[in-house]
């Protein structure tokens, strides 16, 4: 037995959405997004630049290469070095402006050592580092 007709039921069981109001909000939101796309995009300038010729830079770089083999022994522009010795070598060189370590170490070299050496760098006062490696064969400077 069941209360209130037939036709009640098929109602209540076939609901559909209705996506008028969902077009209608849409529409008005592209209609936002076109007029105000305009006005957040950077606004420019039209300048002519004055035209020059090209200006080489003359400044050299005085480079050190420090060269640390696998058994973590050092030789400083190709000469054997203690950590004391690099010490100060290096204090004497980092006040100069263009002075830049090249650092070329063994791949079997322990990291460790690397960064001991990098320390002792720093504290000398070395700005400019650079790594040395092999790639296909010819050195590189990184």
């Amino acid at each position: 037995m069941s209360f209130g007709n037939s036709s009640q039921q098929q109602d209540s069981m076939m609901s559909e959405i209705n996506v008028t109001p969902l077009v209608d909000v849409m529409l008005v939101l592209l209609v936002v997004f076109i007029v105000t796309a305009p006005l957040l995009a950077p606004q420019s300038l039209k300048i002519n630049l004055p035209k020059t010729t090209a200006v080489s830079q003359d400044i050299k770089q005085k480079a050190v290469r420090m060269t640390i083999d696998a058994q973590g022994h050092v030789e400083l522009d190709n000469q054997a070095a203690s950590d004391d010795l690099i010490t100060e070598r290096l204090k004497q060189r980092a006040v100069d402006p263009q002075f830049q370590l090249q650092i070329e170490a063994d791949k079997s070299v322990n990291y460790g050592r690397v960064a001991e050496l990098m320390a002792i760098a720093q504290r000398s006062g070395v700005s400019k580092l650079s790594f040395v490696t092999v790639a296909g064969g010819v050195a590189s400077k990184h």
